[in-house]
Parts: structure tokens; sequence; C-alpha cells
């Protein structure tokens, strides 16, 4: 398990979310799916950074992103 470097914080487009799960599958500490099918963070500060990225990642449709609160700069996904 990767500890977070620092305050981040997990955001979910759920304008963009199609409900694929895989985000939420990967990363089920941090994810859940809603009764509508769409991605939710769990908490704010990520229990798994790696596993996190790896779900924003994942995501087809770039919907999860993770975010330093300090400076608003993403650090997941890559691009």
């Amino acid at each position: 398990m990767t500890a977070a470097p620092g305050p981040l914080e997990t955001r979910v487009d759920r304008t963009r979310c199609v409900g694929t799960g895989a985000c939420a599958a990967t990363a089920p500490e941090d994810l859940t799916l809603t009764p509508d099918g769409r991605a939710l963070p769990l908490r704010t500060t990520p229990s798994d950074l790696e596993l996190l990225t790896e779900a924003a990642e994942l995501c087809p449709v770039e919907a999860l992103t993770i975010h330093r609160t300090d400076t608003g700069e993403q650090i997941a996904p890559a691009y």
C-alpha cells in the first residue's frame, strides 16, 4: 500500500461517468458505485494512492481524477 503524498482530493465527473465499475473494483476502499451506477469517492484522503491512481487510469472516459488540494494540480491520470 502506498501512502498519499500530502493532501489529495478524488474527483468524479458524474456527467462523464458511464459506470463501468472498473474504478470501484480496482480501489474498493476508496470508491463505490451509487445506485445510479456512477462512481463516488468514499473518503477524502486515499487509503492507497497506487490503487486509486490505477483506477483513474483505467477509467475509459477520464471521469475520475486525483488532485493536490493545495495547488489543484492533477496527479492522476497522468497524460
